[in-house]
């Protein structure tokens, strides 16, 4: 199946680690042109080394940028824009979970969750809007978790984030619908990203990663068995970015191997 990627321009916010830098290594094999950004330079920098495996240096655009900032997603945001000549697809995939009970959650970290899990991607929202309109049309694809519908009380900061961006997902694929830029979610359940991995050494050291996320997926009762890899839900941004889901618009997916049972 042609996809319809190539020369498209992608922009992975949160595209150094995990899900974003699969997302972004994915389109490039399809042809793409990507740009990805991060707080952290040498992160950045070793991402744009292993992205360049994949595809030419000038098909890669990296900057350092805070999402929680606006200065930084508009500068970052037009700045490739002015790189590339056109943006065609936004990936919002930055994101940190926070674990606690409502009682133990500070006001720094309620703080830091609706910034990053809402503010950015309105910030981002707002700084691509003009490009894509004026290519006439595109895709947003903002990266969720299966606790927007299903919040667990140990992730309450988390869980009410979560679902709030869900709803903001729905709006703006309504009210941005007439400009033909489609806008859908991706609801993930346990995936296999930097963020476990670091609790893995964290937690269990000693113990084998596959152990451990074996382990991990009967102690959250996963349907399938297993947690899921970064490839799985690359796939699915690849496909609500592709020519061939032109009427697919405020539909949320969820990659969580049956984990959800809301509807």
């Amino acid at each position: 199946m042609d996809l319809g990627l190539k020369n498209k321009v992608a922009i992975i916010m949160g595209g150094t680690s995990g899900v974003g830098l699969k997302t972004a290594e994915m389109f490039l094999q399809e042809g793409a042109r990507v740009a990805i950004c991060g707080r952290d330079q040498k992160r950045m920098e070793a991402a744009c080394q292993h992205l360049l495996q994949f595809a030419p240096a000038d098909q890669v655009f990296a900057q350092t940028c805070d999402v929680t900032s606006k200065e930084d997603v508009h500068r970052f945001i037009d700045g490739t824009a002015a790189h590339f000549g056109s943006i065609d697809v936004l990936v919002n995939a930055a994101g940190q979970s926070v674990m606690g009970y409502f009682f133990d959650i500070t006001d720094e970290q309620w703080r830091q969750q609706i910034d990053l899990k809402y503010f950015a991607i309105i910030y981002a929202v707002h700084a691509v809007y003009p490009h894509l309109k004026k290519q006439g049309g595109g895709r947003i694809i903002n990266i969720n978790a299966t606790l927007a519908k299903e919040p667990e009380r140990h992730m309450v900061a988390t869980a009410a984030t979560r679902a709030g961006l869900l709803n903001l997902s729905k709006t703006l694929s309504q009210e941005l619908a007439p400009d033909n830029i489609l806008v859908n979610s991706v609801s993930l359940g346990l995936i296999a990203t930097d963020q476990w991995e670091r609790r893995r050494l964290k937690n269990a050291p000693d113990m084998d990663p596959t152990e451990y996320y074996n382990d991990l997926a009967k102690k959250r009762n996963i349907p399938m068995g297993r947690v899921g890899q970064p490839e799985e839900v690359a796939s699915v941004i690849l496909f609500l970015a592709s020519e061939q889901a032109s009427y697919v618009s405020g539909s949320t997916i969820e990659v969580a191997g049956a984990l959800g049972k809301a509807l």
